[in-house]
């Protein structure tokens, strides 16, 4: 099927920047929407920023200007780039990326989600 693995969050000081990398593997056939989501402690996950197969963009407002989405379809790699973080972005970051992917010879639609990577910024 599809696999991610997430990469590159941390510990860091308000004002500061983070790259996270989520990469996918396994019988893909086609990447169409990626995306980061984040959840903190005691409340919902929600999209932070995604992105589609041809590069249109999507964020929370509390991270446009901050953040940046991209995707290298080559790589089947997304990444978020995160400047002038604040206490309030501290968060576990998850990756979501719907796939299409081979099953001996046929087809599949599977989203799937990475296992998630602390993102934590002190004040």
């Amino acid at each position: 099927q599809v696999q991610l693995v997430e990469s590159g969050g941390g510990l860091v000081q308000a004002g500061g920047s983070l790259r996270l990398s989520c990469a996918a593997s396994g019988s893909i056939f086609s990447i169409n929407a990626m995306g980061w989501y984040r959840q903190a402690p005691g409340k919902q996950r929600n999209l932070v920023a995604a992105i589609t197969s041809d590069g249109s963009t999507n964020y929370a407002d509390s991270v446009k200007g901050r953040f940046t989405i991209s995707r290298d379809n080559a790589k089947n790699t997304v990444y978020l780039q995160m400047n002038s973080l604040k206490p309030e972005d501290t968060a576990v970051y998850y990756c979501n990326v719907d796939a299409v992917y081979s099953d001996y010879g046929n087809l599949r639609y599977l989203e799937v989600w990475g296992q998630g990577t602390l993102v934590t910024v002190s004040s």
